[in-house]
C-alpha cells in the first residue's frame, strides 16, 4: 500500500503544481484568464494580480514543497505532503468565500487536497495494523470498556 500512496501523493503534488503555476500565470500575466472582475467586487483585490501570485507562492509553493522532500527522501515529506494538501483546500473554500462563485474546478481541486491530505496522514502512520484491531482494557485502574 505504502509505494501506492507514494505514487499518489507525488501524483497529485505534481498536478497542484503544474495547476498553480498556469493559474499564477493565467492571473497575473494573463490578464485574469477571462475571468468576470464582478467576481473579486467587494473583496481587498483590484484585479486578479495578487490572487494568482498568492496561488503560486504559497499553493504551488507548499506544493513543490512536498514534492522536493520527497524526491529527497527526507523525513518531513509526508508532513509537508499534509500541509500542502490543506493548503490547497484553504485556498478553495477562501476563494469561494471571497467571490461567491462555485465552479466544477474548485470541486476537482478541493477533491485532490483532501486526497493528498488523507493519503500524507495515512504515510505517517496513521493507519491501523490490523484495520479493525482492539485495544487491550486498562486493567490497571480497574476500568474495563462495556
Amino acid at each position: 500500500m505504502r509505494p501506492t500512496l507514494r505514487i499518489l501523493l507525488f501524483t497529485l503534488a505534481g498536478f497542484s503544481v503544474v495547476s498553480a503555476l498556469i493559474g499564477m500565470i493565467g492571473l497575473t500575466i494573463g490578464g485574469g484568464m477571462g475571468l468576470p472582475a464582478e467576481w473579486i467586487t467587494g473583496t481587498i483585490f483590484a484585479s486578479y494580480f495578487w490572487p494568482g501570485v498568492i496561488l503560486g507562492v504559497v499553493v504551488g509553493g507548499t506544493q513543490s514543497l512536498a514534492l522536493i522532500a520527497q524526491v529527497g527522501r527526507f523525513q518531513v515529506a509526508w508532513g509537508l505532503h499534509a500541509a500542502a494538501g490543506l493548503t490547497m483546500m484553504i485556498w478553495i473554500f477562501v476563494e469561494i468565500a471571497l467571490m461567491l462563485v462555485w465552479s466544477p474546478l474548485h470541486g476537482i481541486f478541493f477533491a485532490t487536497g483532501l486526497v493528498q491530505t488523507v493519503c500524507a496522514v495515512l504515510m505517517l502512520g496513521a493507519w491501523p495494523r490490523p484495520l479493525l484491531a482492539r485495544t487491550a482494557p486498562n486493567r490497571a485502574n480497574g476500568s474495563i470498556p462495556g
